[in-house]
C-alpha cells in the first residue's frame, strides 16, 4: 500500500489551520491565546472543547478527546487515516500520488471507475426520459408539477425495462466488476445480469462536491415498494451524505430546512425554497447532523406530520442539540408533507411556515400536551413535571429559561413560582445524586486516589518539561529520570519516544504525530493543552530528581529489609547488605 511522505503529510496539515477546520464543525470563541466551544464529541452544557492555534491541537477537557487536525477530523468524520488524508487533502487543494500496482490504489480506481459509470448512469437515465417510449414517466411528471429547469437541475430521469442500462453501460467499455460495484446491476445464480432498476421515475443522489453516488427508483403507480434505493457500496453511505446539498450550498445557507423524501426536496426547490435537503429515507445521522452544521446556522426540521415523522423529529432535534445545532421545527397543518403544502397553499406561506418555526423545547412541549388530559388534576401535575424536567435538561441561558416560563405561565395556567419551584426541586434531587456518586468512591479510597493524581502529575509535568523548555533541561531530565522510573504505562510509551527522539537529535515539534493509540494521543493532546505554572524550572527539575532518588533508595531498602530476614542468609552476604543499608539511611537523610 502505498504510503504517503511525512513533507506530504505535513504540508497537508499546515494547510488545513485547525481553528479554521473545526471552526466548521464546532462555534469557537477566543479566550485568551486559545479558542473554546462545546465539544461536537460529548453532550456539554459549558464549553471545555479547547483549540490551540500556536500548538495546532484540540483537547476537550471534559471528555478528553484530543489530538491534532488529522485526529480531529479521523474521529468527526469516521475516516480512517488514509481517508482522513484525502479529506484534508481535497480540503486543502493538494493533489496526492497515486501508484497504478498499489492494492489501495486498486481500490481507488475502482472507485473511480464507478463514479464514472454512476456519471453515465444518471446521463442515460435523464437521457431516456424525454424519448417517445417513456410517457408514463412524462405522466408522471406532469402530475408532480415538475418543469423541464427542476428535471435539468436534479438530472431526474427513467429507467424502462430490458436491462437496458446494463447493455448501454457496456456498450461504453464498462467491466463487469465496475457495473456490479455500482449496485445498479445485480447478477444471479445462473450469471446472467439485470437492472436494479425498471419502470421507475430515477432520482440522482449526489454527494456535496457534486458526484453522483447513489439512485433513488420512485414507482410510477400505487404498487410496492414506493422506492427502492441503491445499497450502501464502494462510493455511497446514506448515513453520511445529504440529497440536495450539492444544489443548495450554492445558495444562501444561513437556514436550512431539512425534508424526509427527495420529491419534498425538489418541489420546494421548484418553487424557490432552495435551502433544502433530505435525510435519503434513513433516520438523521450524527453525520448529516455535522454535514448540516458545517453548512448552516440554523436548522429547520419539516418532516411529515404522521406519527412515524414526529417521531423521527424528536430523534433529529436530539441529534441535533448535542451537536451544538440552533435547530427549529416547521409546523405545518393542512398537508401531509411539505410537497403537498406548498402545491397546496403556494411558497409565501411556506417561508412564512420557516420563519415560524418552532424551538425544541416548544415542540417537546406541544408533543407532551397530547399525552394529558389538562382538565384532570393529576395529568396536570404530571405535565408540570416533565415540563420542569425538559426545562430543565434542555434549557442553557438563564433569559431563556424566563422567556420560556413567562410563556407556558400565560399559556397553560400554571404560576411562574411553581415552575421554578419543580425546576429547583430536580437540581436538588440531581446535585444530591452526584455527591453520592462522586463522595462515596473518594471516601473509601481516599488515599489510593491522592497517590495516584500526584505521580500522575509529577509525571505529566515531566513530559510538559521535555516539550517546552531548553535542551540543558531535557537532557538533565533524560540522564537522571529513568522510564523504569515511571508508573503509568500511557507517560512510559510518551517518554520512552521522547527520549529516542533526543537521541537522535530529531526535533518534537509533532511528537503527537508519532504515536496511533487514541488513549496516547489524548492524553498526550491534554499535557500540551494544559498550562502548568512553573515558577524556576531548574528547581522544578532538581526536586523531581532527588523525589525519583529517594523512590529508588525506599524500594531498595524495604528490599534489604526483606533479604536480611531471610534463615539461609551468609554471614558475609548479611554484612554487605548491612553496610549498604547503612549507606542507604544516610542518603535518605541528606536528601530530606
Amino acid at each position: 500500500m502505498i504510503r504517503y511522505s511525512d513533507e506530504l503529510i505535513e504540508d497537508i496539515k499546515s494547510s488545513n489551520d485547525i481553528v479554521d477546520t473545526i471552526g466548521q464543525y464546532v462555534s469557537l470563541k477566543r479566550k485568551g491565546r486559545n479558542f473554546f466551544g462545546l465539544c461536537p464529541f460529548h453532550k456539554e452544557k459549558s464549553p471545555s472543547f479547547s483549540v490551540s492555534p500556536d500548538k495546532q491541537i484540540f483537547h476537550c477537557f471534559g471528555c478528553g478527546v484530543g489530538g491534532n487536525v488529522i485526529h480531529f477530523i479521523s474521529k468527526i468524520e469516521n475516516l480512517d487515516f488514509r481517508n482522513t488524508i484525502e479529506f484534508l487533502a481535497e480540503r486543502s487543494g493538494i493533489e496526492l500520488p497515486k501508484t497504478e500496482n498499489e492494492q489501495f490504489n486498486q481500490r481507488q480506481i475502482l472507485k473511480d471507475k464507478v463514479y464514472k459509470v454512476n456519471e453515465e448512469a444518471a446521463k442515460f437515465y435523464h437521457e431516456n426520459l424525454y424519448k417517445p417510449t417513456s410517457k408514463s414517466a412524462q405522466e408522471y411528471v406532469k402530475q408532480r408539477k415538475l418543469n423541464n429547469a427542476t428535471l435539468k437541475s436534479f438530472l431526474i430521469g427513467y429507467a424502462g425495462t430490458n436491462n437496458e442500462l446494463y447493455k448501454h453501460l457496456k456498450t461504453k467499455g464498462f467491466a463487469d466488476e465496475e457495473i456490479l460495484a455500482s449496485s445498479l446491476v445485480n447478477k444471479n445464480s445462473r450469471n446472467q445480469f439485470f437492472d436494479r432498476f425498471t419502470n421507475r421515475l430515477i432520482i440522482p443522489i449526489l454527494d456535496v462536491r457534486g458526484k453522483v453516488i447513489a439512485f433513488g427508483g420512485r414507482v410510477l403507480d400505487k404498487s410496492l415498494p414506493k422506492y427502492i434505493n441503491s445499497p450502501e457500496n464502494i462510493v455511497y453511505s446514506k448515513g453520511r451524505n445529504l440529497f440536495g446539498l450539492n444544489v443548495a450550498k450554492k445558495g444562501d445557507l444561513k437556514k436550512v430546512v431539512i425534508v424526509e423524501g427527495y420529491m419534498d426536496a425538489i418541489s420546494l426547490y421548484q418553487r424557490g425554497i432552495t435551502n433544502v435537503v433530505a435525510s435519503l429515507g434513513t433516520a438523521l445521522t450524527e453525520a448529516q447532523g455535522r454535514l448540516l452544521r458545517k453548512y448552516a446556522e440554523q436548522i429547520i426540521i419539516s418532516y411529515d406530520s404522521d406519527g412515524a415523522g414526529q417521531a423521527a423529529t424528536l430523534r433529529g432535534l436530539e441529534i441535533l442539540k448535542s451537536l451544538g445545532c440552533d435547530v427549529r421545527i416547521l409546523q405545518m397543518e393542512g398537508a401531509k408533507d411539505p410537497d403537498e403544502y406548498v402545491i397546496k397553499y403556494g411558497t409565501g406561506r411556506f417561508n412564512l411556515l420557516i420563519d415560524n418555526a418552532i424551538s425544541l423545547v416548544e415542540f417537546k412541549i406541544k408533543v407532551l400536551k397530547k399525552k394529558y388530559d389538562l382538565e384532570n388534576t393529576n395529568d396536570r401535575i404530571k405535565f408540570l413535571q416533565e415540563i420542569a424536567n425538559i426545562l430543565e435538561s434542555d434549557v442553557d441561558s438563564q433569559i431563556e429559561l424566563e422567556i420560556y416560563i413567562d410563556k407556558i405561565s400565560n399559556e397553560y395556567g400554571i404560576s411562574k413560582e411553581a415552575i421554578y419551584a419543580e425546576i429547583n426541586k430536580n437540581k436538588y434531587v440531581a446535585s444530591n445524586k452526584e455527591q453520592e456518586k462522586v463522595i462515596r468512591p473518594k471516601t473509601l479510597e481516599k488515599k489510593k486516589d491522592t497517590l495516584d493524581e500526584t505521580t500522575l502529575k509529577k509525571e505529566n509535568v515531566i513530559i510538559y518539561l521535555l516539550l517546552n523548555y531548553t535542551e540543558e533541561a531535557k537532557e538533565k531530565i533524560k540522564t537522571y529520570i529513568d522510564i523504569a522510573d515511571l508508573k503509568y504505562e500511557t507517560n512510559k510509551i510518551i517518554i520512552e519516544k521522547i527520549y529516542d527522539l533526543l537521541n537522535k537529535n530529531e526535533s518534537l515539534n509533532n511528537i503527537i504525530d508519532y504515536f496511533d493509540d487514541e488513549e496516547v494521543i489524548n492524553h498526550l493532546s491534554m499535557i500540551l493543552a494544559d498550562d502548568y505554572e512553573i515558577g524556576d524550572v531548574n528547581k522544578c527539575i532538581d526536586d523531581m530528581i532527588n523525589s525519583y532518588n529517594k523512590e529508588r533508595l525506599v524500594s531498595r531498602k524495604s528490599e534489604i529489609v526483606r533479604l536480611m530476614s531471610e534463615e539461609n542468609l551468609t554471614k558475609d552476604e548479611a554484612a554487605s547488605l548491612g553496610k549498604e543499608l547503612t549507606e542507604i539511611i544516610n542518603k535518605l537523610a541528606n536528601l530530606k
